[in-house]
Formats: structure tokens, C-alpha cells, sequence
């Protein structure tokens, strides 16, 4: 294997397959390696059940009693995807997900608030017959909405009709847009943390040009297939790096799995590559996630998940057979949000009668499970459960001057867009460019 690479890529999570994926598209010579024997690294899904159980280091597997054990796809890190998002644009860019994938949208969309479950509105007459909001209190949330999905922040003419005089996205916050549409706070903290999608409320005080694109990008997703903003991928998360993976391949990219690192090389503080049993693959750029730089990366904090298996939907979803569910921060006296997201059957990760709901949030004590009680409470019965705690990382540096370019860890959202948002940052600081998904047009077909 002695011989040079443009990019030598650690770990074969979500993050790292993209990015191999795109730059073997640039026509780039790319090696990518992984101490595990699978896809997906942290973000794997594990198939049959057992490998569920085996994971979490439990010895009471029942056999056939949760169904078949080959039916379940189970994701270790559960996200959806935007339906107009920059993740979707790059599998059309890449043709990843027309040659080698297939989704299903997401049934619903969902937000806890004053005690119960609300669909979020998905058109105008959900909003008018929603529970969310009194009569009043809709048609100005209608006037809001008007006025922000018609906003271009570099298109002043589209600002003249703000609620509230001089409008500048650069310089009007967020609170004071709230305000000029005399929005209540419950209105707020649903569209900033279940359709912003904002995990705690600092964006409140900030410039509002990101929010009313936040909440542009979801009635954009919206408007796609109806219902929900999210698609998933059929039988699971796994199938996105796998994915990646074929396409870094068929455009020249080489894939080593179970593949131990001994050692990264550095030369006066510039990596020059990566020594693996012996061998040397030199490269102009290493990217890994933080696993493979622990002496790189500084901890921001952990996140925990329970994976649960259920044999009903959730409660007060209509019987949605896939959905998420955002418990905003405020209304449990927390600093973070909760997230619920669940697929089942129709999705193709489960049996038939069975449903995986995933809860996960920000920790914030030193009692990570009791924090995700106002979401489990939500589940009803839960057959089984699988608790881990994770160390949220970030690389100390940008990679500029070591040439060392590591991801950021997988936070508590059950969206992609944070992921996203490290995946394009990544690319600018690999590649010195930026990746311009806004001209992709989005085609894709939902399977029935």
C-alpha cells in the first residue's frame, strides 16, 4: 500500500463517505480506511438485532419474541433528512440517490407543548384547525409566515411589508421580528425549535437572516411531498455512507475496511500520512473523525440516547407510522430540546407491528436517562431499551496550517442539518472552496 494520496479518510461515518464520495467525484485520488469491519462508524446501523444487544454489551437476546431479528435495521444515531436540504442536493448531485438508494417521507411532524402532542401544520388549513394557537394568535403566525417565506436577504424589496417598520436580515433579531408580529412565546418556541429547527434559543438575540432561512428551507421541504419535510432512507441510515462508499469506488477511490491505525506522520507540524500495519499511504490531506485524533479534540459536552422498541405508535399522532417530535427546551425547564424520532415497518428497519423510537438531548446533569423522562413518558409501553451516553467532540483547530481536517461528533438532533452544516464547512476548508448546492434541482421519487 506504500504510495500517495491527494486524501487519506478516517472512519467510515456519514460525514467522511460524503466527503470521499465528493472529492473522488473532483477526480481526486482518495484512500479511505476504517479500523471497523463495516460501514458507518458511529452512525451505523445494526442489522440483525442481535448485533443491537451485542453493542450494548447485553447477554438476554429473546430470540424471535421482538420478531424476526433480521427484519430490524436499527440506527445507532437516528436522523431525517430535509426533503429540500443541502444533504438531499448532494445525493442528486452525486447520483447516489437515484443509482443506489430509496426513501420514504416521514408521516408527520410533531411538537410538545402545554402537556400535549400538536401536528406541526403542514398547510393553511392545518393551521386554521391546529391546537396550537387561538383564532388570533393563527392570523398573525399567517402574516409572519407570509412575510418570511417571502423574504430574499439580498432582495430589499422583499423586506417593505415587515410588520414592524425598518427591516434589515442582517441587523432586525429574531425576538424582534417575533414582536413585531406580536407573537406569543409558545408560537415562538414552536417555530424557532420544531420548524427552525434551533436546539436552545440564543438565535432569539442574533441578526434574523439564518431563521427566516431555517424556516424558508422547511415549507420549502414541505412543499415537496406534503405531510412532513423529512425523508428516510428505506431499511436505514446504513444505506447513506454505503452509498457514498460505491461512488467513491466507481470514481477510483479506495476502501480498506478493518484497517488498524498505527500512526499518523507529521513533519514540522504538517501530516504527510498515515502508517497502517507496516504500510505508509502518504497524502496531502487527512480527514477523520475525532475517534482518530483524541490528542486534536477538545470535549463540548455529551448527548444521550435511548433506543426503544415499541409494538405501537406513539400516542397522539394519528397513527403515524413515522414521525419526529420536538419537546422545545422551555417547555420542560431545560436548556436543550428533546428530540423523538420513530420509523417502523413501513420503513423497512423493523417487523410488522413494531416501531423503533429513538429519544435523545443535550445532558445537562449527572443523571443523563432521567433528562429524556418527558420523552420516554411520551412512548407508553416500551418492549425494550438501550441507553448510551456520548462525549460531544470538536477539533481544536481548522486543519489549515497540519492539513488535519476532523469532523465535529453527531449532536442530539434527529435532523440532518447540523451535520450538514459541518459537511460543507469541512469541504471549504479541504478543498478551499466553497460547494454551491443552491442550483440543484431535487428529483426523487418516494417508494409507495
Amino acid at each position: 500500500m506504500d504510495a500517495e494520496y491527494d486524501y487519506v479518510v478516517l472512519g467510515t461515518g456519514l460525514k467522511e463517505c460524503v466527503l470521499s464520495g465528493l472529492l473522488s467525484l473532483n477526480k481526486k485520488k482518495v484512500l479511505h480506511m476504517d479500523r471497523n469491519k463495516y460501514y458507518g462508524g458511529d452512525c451505523a446501523s445494526l442489522h440483525p438485532l442481535n448485533q443491537l444487544y451485542e453493542t450494548f454489551g447485553r447477554t438476554d437476546f429473546p430470540g424471535d419474541s421482538l420478531g424476526k431479528p433480521r427484519d430490524y435495521n436499527v440506527d445507532l444515531i437516528p436522523k431525517f433528512l430535509m426533503a429540500d436540504g443541502t444533504l438531499v442536493k448532494i445525493l442528486v448531485h452525486t447520483g447516489v440517490a437515484t443509482k443506489y438508494m430509496n426513501f420514504k417521507q416521514i408521516e408527520g411532524s410533531f411538537v410538545y407543548r402545554g402537556g400535549s402532542v400538536h401536528k406541526v401544520p403542514a398547510n393553511e388549513k392545518e393551521a386554521l384547525n391546529s391546537s396550537l394557537m387561538g383564532i388570533f394568535e393563527k392570523r398573525r403566525f399567517r402574516n409572519f409566515l407570509i412575510f418570511a417565506l417571502g423574504v430574499e436577504p439580498e432582495n430589499a424589496s422583499t423586506w417593505k411589508d415587515y410588520a414592524g417598520g425598518n427591516f434589515d436580515p442582517k441587523k432586525t433579531t429574531m425576538n424582534d421580528v417575533f414582536k413585531a408580529y406580536d407573537l406569543s412565546q409558545d408560537t415562538a418556541d414552536f417555530t424557532g425549535h420544531a420548524i427552525a429547527l434551533y436546539r436552545d434559543d440564543e438565535y432569539m438575540s442574533k441578526p434574523c437572516e439564518e431563521a427566516i432561512m431555517r424556516i424558508k428551507l422547511y415549507y420549502q421541504s414541505l412543499s415537496k411531498y406534503g405531510g412532513s419535510p423529512y425523508i428516510y432512507p428505506v431499511y436505514g441510515l446504513g444505506e447513506l455512507p454505503q452509498g457514498f462508499a460505491r461512488l467513491c469506488a466507481v470514481w477510483g477511490g479506495t476502501y480498506m475496511l478493518d484497517k488498524a491505525i498505527d500512526e499518523v506522520i507529521m513533519e514540522n507540524g504538517v501530516v504527510k500520512g498515515v502508517k497502517t500495519q507496516g504500510e505508509v499511504a502518504k497524502a496531502k490531506v487527512v480527514i477523520g473523525d475525532p475517534s482518530y485524533f483524541p490528542d486534536r479534540v477538545r470535549s463540548i459536552g455529551k448527548v444521550v440516547r435511548c433506543i426503544c422498541i415499541l409494538s405501537h405508535p406513539i400516542a397522539n399522532t394519528n397513527n403515524k407510522q413515522s414521525c419526529q417530535l420536538i419537546i422545545p427546551q422551555n417547555q420542560v425547564n431545560r436548556n436543550s430540546d428533546i428530540y423523538i424520532c420513530c420509523v417502523s415497518q413501513t420503513n423497512l428497519v423493523t417487523p410488522k407491528d413494531k416501531y423503533l423510537a429513538i429519544v435523545s438531548t443535550t445532558v445537562e446533569t449527572a443523571d443523563p436517562e432521567k433528562e429524556l423522562e418527558p420523552g420516554l413518558k411520551l412512548l407508553g409501553k416500551i418492549d425494550e431499551k438501550f441507553v448510551s451516553v456520548s462525549n460531544l467532540y470538536e477539533p481544536l483547530d481548522d486543519g489549515t496550517e497540519s492539513k488535519i481536517v476532523i469532523s465535529k461528533s453527531y449532536d442530539a438532533t434527529t435532523h440532518f442539518e447540523t451535520t450538514c452544516d459541518d459537511i460543507m464547512d469541512m469541504y471549504k476548508r479541504i478543498t478551499g472552496e466553497e460547494f454551491d448546492a443552491s442550483c440543484i434541482e431535487i428529483k426523487l421519487k418516494m417508494k409507495d
